[in-house]
């Protein structure tokens, strides 16, 4: 058996040495890859492993039998915080993250990104789903350590079946059937094309993240079954969404098992890091363990996450990890278990979880972990947590948060919330929601998309939703009225400008104009274009945010824009109709 191992080693290094001429680097030293996936509004309780009798997840179940669980994981309450401390290793607020859209979802552009670190160590990075931390260069994910991707920016999309609008490298595209299935299709189209190299592959797919869509294959196992678990307070429980919840986590569940079988079939499961979390709790109120809180809270149930971390031979199959441990730690880790050099920007707050996954005793001081979101924080400690009120909960016997402790540990409840002050004093921003302009017109990216959801609208011009990530401006009734962006220009040049709109038969014929500073174009809405609303039809559950249409791109022609900051006007000079036009987004891209 010794001599069999040994011949295949051997064999390896020749193909090694052929491959990658002058190499001395052997198979147990190559760096491992790195697949990283990221639910959106998935609760720790959506999980079989967890004990959720409703529902059924065997393969991502699996990453924990093979590998590693943390028992005591925490991410922030909502999506663009936890995306940003887990590729910075910093809390949000440190970042710039303030707000998860019109541009309080940015990090700040010093920060050093766990993607920088691995680009920089030569793997190939490639990001398959929602991004949602910035959305034009160089906030934009190919200009923050991403060589690939393929997905949206924006906090949540309007139509998941083949949806238009998503984006390639910058490139609009329309996605191929359900979206989750074509993210993971093209991970796997990554993944397949650099098995020979390292990479590292961030899959942060969007559900079950609503509107609450999902296949047939997947809704039918639930539609109309009665529920073995409810939330705590079943009254506040809406038994259809929770359906549709779960089925869209079978749907991921089915789709990391694909991950799965690729990385097996590619003989590339021995040396690949597989880790899974949630970016916030869940999106309902829904069984979870008995926790309190939900997305949006800073108590257990809106900030505790599975996290599973396999790597076969590694890490010890089946390890129960129950050290506190949060998102801020998993850009330090993983650069560790790769044997890299982080030498971020700036030092950041996680630390390394290497002792907790390959060491039987490791040493491990306790510590503290902040979450904070719309002036609330609470603090986690080994054994207790304070919430945003002063409570305090002793978490190993009470995870439900329902007695408070502080009279019995006056001491501790005090030191807490005078931490809990220094700690917002130290990382919160004074003024968070300085306006920072979008940019515009860098000259290592040549495509900037404006959407209506980093607009401004003025006079009679409405939002089509109060959530403005996927909606679009409608009511256009008056030439008095405008859309503008603020915007700064970061190179002079010369960019193509493709408007997407609607317009209705009786409405053709409007002058419009886009204007900075002394430059405008201007054209005419010649052809009409006016198809019906859409997502309702796939919808299993009654949205919140808005619907969807297909819009069309208007050619408005070539605009000169001179570097500096201003304002991007969107106006009609001319209005034979009672409307407009209705707007979804701009496309400028670079003349080169």
């Amino acid at each position: 058996m010794k001599g069999i191992n040994y011949l295949l080693i051997i064999t390896q290094w020749v193909l090694l040495l052929g491959a990658c001429s002058g190499s001395n680097t052997s198979e147990d030293d190559a760096l491992p890859n790195i697949v990283l996936i990221v639910t959106d509004d998935q609760g720790w309780g959506d999980l079989s492993i967890h004990g959720n009798e409703n529902i059924r997840t065997p393969n991502i179940d699996s990453l924990a039998y093979e590998g590693a669980s943390f028992a005591n994981f925490y991410v922030q309450p909502v999506c663009s915080p936890t995306r940003a401390e887990l590729l910075t290793g910093r809390y949000h607020p440190r970042s710039g993250v303030y707000s998860t859209s019109a541009g309080g979802e940015r990090m700040d552009l010093d920060e050093t990104t766990i993607a920088e670190v691995f680009q920089q160590a030569g793997y190939h990075t490639g990001v398959f789903g929602k991004w949602h931390n910035g959305m034009q260069y160089p906030y934009h994910p190919n200009g923050r350590g991403f060589d690939e991707f393929y997905g949206f920016a924006s906090g949540h999309w309007g139509d998941y079946f083949s949806p238009k609008f998503l984006e390639r490298n910058g490139r609009l595209v329309q996605g191929e059937g359900y979206i989750v299935n074509d993210l993971t299709d093209k991970a796997l189209s990554f993944i397949d094309a650099n098995q020979d190299e390292p990479f590292f592959a961030y899959i942060p797919y969007n559900t079950p993240h609503s509107p609450m869509q999902v296949p047939d294959r997947w809704w039918n196992q639930f539609e109309g079954t009665e529920l073995e678990m409810r939330h705590r307070d079943p009254e506040k429980e809406d038994p259809q969404f929770t359906r549709a919840a779960l089925a869209m986590v079978e749907n991921i569940d089915w789709n990391v098992g694909r991950l799965n079988r690729k990385l097996d079939r590619l003989g590339l499961k021995e040396n690949t890091i597989v880790l899974y979390i949630s970016d916030n709790g869940p999106n309902s109120w829904r069984w979870n363990g008995g926790m309190r809180g939900r997305k949006g809270s800073t108590d257990e149930g809106g900030v505790r996450s599975p996290l599973f971390v396999r790597w076969p031979g590694k890490i010890e199959a089946g390890k129960q990890v129950e050290e506190v441990t949060g998102a801020i730690d998993l850009m330090p880790t993983l650069a560790d278990l790769a044997g890299i050099d982080m030498q971020p920007r700036h030092p950041v707050d996680g630390k390394s979880l290497e002792p907790l996954l390959l060491s039987d005793n490791p040493e491990w001081q306790d510590r503290l972990l902040f979450a904070h979101w719309r002036g609330r924080t609470s603090v986690r400690t080994g054994t207790y947590r304070l919430d945003h009120e002063g409570r305090l909960y002793d978490i190993r016997q009470d995870r439900g948060q329902q007695q408070d402790v502080s009279d019995q540990h006056p001491e501790l409840a005090k030191s807490l919330r005078d931490t809990v002050a220094r700690w917002e004093q130290q990382v919160i921003p004074e003024h968070p929601e300085a306006p920072r302009p979008f940019p515009v017109g860098h000259p290592d990216f040549r495509y900037t998309q404006l959407p209506a959801r980093d607009g401004a609208a003025h006079g009679n011009i409405e939002r089509s939703n109060r959530f403005p990530n996927a909606s679009f401006f409608t009511n256009w009734t008056s030439k008095q009225d405008s859309i503008t962006w603020d915007v700064e220009v970061i190179n002079d040049g010369k960019f193509t400008v493709d408007l997407y709109y609607t317009c209705r038969p009786e409405d053709v014929g409007s002058t419009i104009s886009l204007s900075f500073g002394s430059h405008s174009v201007e054209t005419v809405v010649g052809q009409p274009h006016d198809p019906p609303l859409e997502g309702m039809e796939h919808d299993r559950v009654e949205r919140i945010e808005s619907y969807v249409k297909d819009f069309k791109p208007l050619d408005m022609g070539t605009i000169e824009l001179e570097k500096g900051r201003g304002t991007l006007t969107l106006k009609a000079s001319e209005m034979p109709g009672d409307e407009v036009a209705d707007v979804r987004l701009l496309m400028l891209t670079r003349i080169e």
